[in-house]
């Protein structure tokens, strides 16, 4: 149950997280209306911008210009399915890029739309409509979430924040058993199976690296950002020796949950099970690749995947990469939600599984997958006297193993060797409008136009970017992470949360620590549930 409820992905706007990541952006090159007249009659039957494949057309939608729908690799079917990404085809005359391209096969669920065509691998930019020759803008690369098993880059409206001057790119990467199944028959010459999400994802890097400047954005100014399974690719990604240089700073929004990834015979021996229920008890690549998709969406781990071990892409686990220091050197944000797994309790709750007293301890047991014994123990830690329902036990049980303890195990492995800003959203009391209530409040996701500079966005997420900016806690965003991200060097910033006149809204909404250079040190609790 754990991976289906940690990958779930509400929709949003990424309009949402522009205000706490234009900490990123770096001053927009001032345009005048001449300029912008001259462009108008240029953009009325759509924007053009070349790439190393041929010019595309896309849509002028008032301060952002639209490219949807682009190629960066060649579609993953027949002998290319369980394959490296291969380089998109070229074409002749100007492609239309004015609708979104289809998504990766996955199931139809509350969290994703169902698709089967692997013909997937596309992605889409939103750059500032007022660029000229030599704009430079900052580049955000948005992974979606889903647990690896769903999501697309479509759900996601990212105008509003690059109306404020960020080139924006969202993607589609291969999800399921067709992105990270590991099979020794679908080896490669080094021995090396799984992970083709995650080389789906550099793919797309490469592909911002070789064009992303004809649509006015900078190459060396590349943020990877995610939530939930998109901030567990976030840190692959910065752990990844493949994706060393595509990307120079990373925020993860409740990406934390996996430190330990499945070795190589470990996966492999998990992708024999699938073959033999799938019909493949040969084992063989071409039986593999000769499957529907349709049977393997039946017979893919339907909770979720996460990558696994492989020299090439992932040599090392995450917790031993950053750890060590074993990682790309590049500023972070990582953080979660002060209550996160009480939205994942809901839920349960929501599909007629409440927890009660009764059950409490056999809930622990069944979210963290442990012995009864241990269950009893962590249950003696979470008295139930403790908190106000069993529910609210339960959600701070899970919020703590899951998700908060490992964010702040990164925060304090990753501060040895680079900036690090860990935050901690706190507001049971948010509105929710995606989901209907419960028994108990376990608080949304809505921002507010107040802090987000737009109009409020309609949908939530399971991260907290969004959260951020609610109105409630404007000094805790735009003073000690804002002012410290603006600077050209974050590594040469202070900050000192403490300085801030909003302090005690600070640790009542939102615990976060700047960590201002590396070498810092990280204090907050990790069993915060009974501070």
């Amino acid at each position: 149950m754990f991976m289906t409820w940690a990958g779930c992905r509400v929709r949003t706007q990424l309009a949402v997280a522009g205000l706490m990541l234009g900490a990123l952006i770096t001053a927009a090159p001032a345009v005048s209306a001449s300029t912008l007249g001259r462009h108008a009659a240029a953009r009325a039957s759509g924007p053009v911008a070349g790439t190393a494949n041929g010019p595309v057309r896309g849509l002028a939608n008032g301060a952002v210009d639209e490219f949807l729908g682009i190629p960066y690799a060649a579609p993953p079917v027949a002998a290319l399915r369980w394959q490296p990404p291969q380089p998109a085809a070229s074409w002749s005359g100007v492609r239309a890029a004015t609708q979104f391209a289809p998504h990766c096969p996955q199931p139809a669920g509350p969290f994703g739309q169902v698709s089967t065509s692997e013909n997937c691998l596309f992605l889409n930019v939103f750059t500032p409509s007022h660029r000229q020759a030599g704009s430079h803008f900052p580049v955000m690369v948005w992974i979606h979430g889903g647990a690896l098993v769903s999501g697309e880059s479509n759900d996601y409206d990212p105008t509003q924040m690059v109306a404020d001057g960020v080139t924006v790119v969202t993607i589609n990467y291969r999800l399921g058993a067709l992105g990270f199944l590991a099979h020794p028959a679908l080896a490669d010459a080094n021995g090396q199976s799984g992970d083709y999400g995650l080389m789906d994802q550099q793919a797309a890097l490469r592909w911002v690296q070789r064009n992303i400047a004809s649509f006015g954005g900078n190459p060396h100014n590349v943020t990877i950002f995610g939530e939930s399974a998109g901030g567990l690719s976030t840190l692959s990604q910065v752990a990844s020796p493949q994706a060393r240089g595509l990307l120079d700073r990373a925020i993860v929004e409740s990406g934390s949950y996996s430190l330990t990834q499945a070795s190589l015979s470990s996966a492999e021996a998990a992708g024999e099970a699938f073959a033999t229920k799938a019909g493949c008890a040969s084992q063989t690549a071409a039986c593999l690749r000769s499957l529907p998709v349709s049977a393997i969406l039946a017979d893919q781990d339907a909770a979720g995947y996460t990558p696994n071990i492989n020299s090439e892409v992932l040599p090392e686990t995450l917790g031993t990469a950053f750890a060590t220091g074993n990682f790309n050197r590049v500023p972070i944000i990582n953080g979660t939600n002060r209550d996160e797994w009480r939205l994942f309790v809901a839920l349960s709750e929501l599909e007629g599984n409440p927890v009660t007293a009764s059950n409490y301890q056999s809930m622990i047991s069944a979210t963290l997958g442990v012995p009864a014994a241990v269950a009893a123990v962590i249950a003696a830690k979470y008295p139930l006297t403790a908190f106000p329902s069993p529910s609210v036990a339960l959600g701070a049980v899970g919020t703590d193993a899951i998700f908060a303890c490992p964010a702040l195990t990164i925060d304090q492995s990753v501060s040895h060797f680079v900036p690090t800003f860990a935050y901690e959203f706190n507001d049971e009391n948010a509105p929710e409008l995606f989901l209907p209530p419960v028994s108990f409040p376990y608080g949304g996701r809505l921002p507010e136009a107040a802090l987000c500079t737009a109009a409020a966005a309609s949908g939530r997420h399971e991260g907290v970017l969004d959260e951020l900016c609610q109105a409630r806690i404007p000094l805790l965003v735009r003073h000690p992470v804002l002012a410290v991200l603006q600077q050209p060097h974050p590594e040469d910033a202070v900050a000192d949360t403490t300085r801030t006149p909003d302090r005690d809204r600070l640790h009542e909404h939102a615990q976060l620590r700047v960590l201002d250079r590396p070498g810092g040190r990280l204090t907050m609790p990790c069993g915060h549930r009974l501070r």
